[in-house]
C-alpha cells in the first residue's frame, strides 16, 4: 500500500492506542509483521506549549521507519504544531485523531467530537497539510451516533482537504467500544474516495484481518 509518497511493505498496520502503543509495543508489533506503526495520540496544544511528556511520546528510532505520529486537537492554528511532531519524531506520516470517543477528549471538542463539525475537520486537515511535507492521514468513526452517521461525507471532506489516506473505525462515538464494528460503512467510504482506506475495529486475529480486508 502507498500513502502519498510513502510505500508500505504490507497492508496490516498497528492502530494508535493511548497508553498502549509506546516504543516497546510498536517494536514488538514490527517484529510480528506490522507494515506501519503509529505513536500514541499527542495533544497539539501540549506540543505548542512545549510540554515535555508529550515530546517523550514522540520518540521514534530510525529503524522503525516507515512510521506515523498521531496528534489531536480542534483548533486549526494550534494543529500546526504538527510540524513540531514531525521535527521531533522524523515520522514519515502525520495522522490526525478524529475518532477518540473518551469523554475528556470529546468534552474539549477533540477526537470524535469533530464528527459533528465536518467543515471544521476539513479546515484542520488543510492547516496541517500546509505546514508539513509528509503525507497527512485521518482516523475517524462511523459518526457521532446512529442518528448522525456521516462517515462518507466526512471522508470526502477530508480527502478534498488534502488527506492522503483514511482510517475508519466502524462504530459511532455513542457506541464507544461496545457492540460490533460496522464493516459496510467502511466499504461505503472506500467506494466514495480515491485515497487508501484502512479498516479499524474488531480485529483480534489473522482471520479477522483477512475478513476485514474484503471491505477495503
Amino acid at each position: 500500500m502507498k500513502i502519498g509518497t510513502v510505500e508500505l511493505p504490507g497492508v496490516v498496520a498497528l492502530a494508535p492506542m493511548a497508553g498502549v502503543t509506546d516504543f516497546a509495543f510498536r517494536r514488538l508489533c514490527r517484529s510480528c509483521g506490522a507494515a506501519l506503526t503509529t505513536t500514541e495520540m499527542v495533544s497539539a496544544r501540549a506540543l505548542a506549549y512545549n510540554d515535555g511528556r508529550s515530546r517523550e511520546l514522540l520518540y521514534m528510532p530510525d529503524d522503525e521507519a516507515p512510521a506515523a505520529v498521531q496528534i489531536f486537537g480542534h483548533e486549526p492554528d494550534i494543529m500546526e504544531a504538527a510540524q513540531i511532531a514531525i521535527e521531533i519524531s522524523r515520522a514519515a506520516i502525520l495522522d490526525i485523531n478524529m475518532g477518540c470517543p473518551v469523554g475528556k477528549i470529546v468534552k474539549s471538542g477533540d477526537g470524535s467530537a469533530l464528527m459533528r463539525t465536518p467543515e471544521l475537520a476539513g479546515k484542520i486537515v488543510e492547516a496541517v497539510c500546509r505546514c508539513v511535507t509528509v503525507p497527512v492521514t485521518v482516523k475517524f468513526r462511523k459518526g457521532w451516533d446512529n442518528g448522525s452517521v456521516n462517515a462518507v461525507e466526512f471522508a470526502e471532506i477530508c480527502e478534498q482537504a488534502g488527506a492522503s489516506a483514511l482510517t475508519v473505525h466502524g462504530r459511532t462515538r455513542a457506541q464507544m467500544y461496545s457492540g460490533h464494528a460496522d464493516r459496510e460503512i467502511i466499504r461505503e467510504v472506500k467506494k466514495a474516495v480515491s485515497v487508501p482506506v484502512t479498516a479499524n475495529g474488531d480485529i483480534f486475529s489473522g482471520k479477522d484481518a483477512a475478513k476485514m480486508m474484503q471491505y477495503t
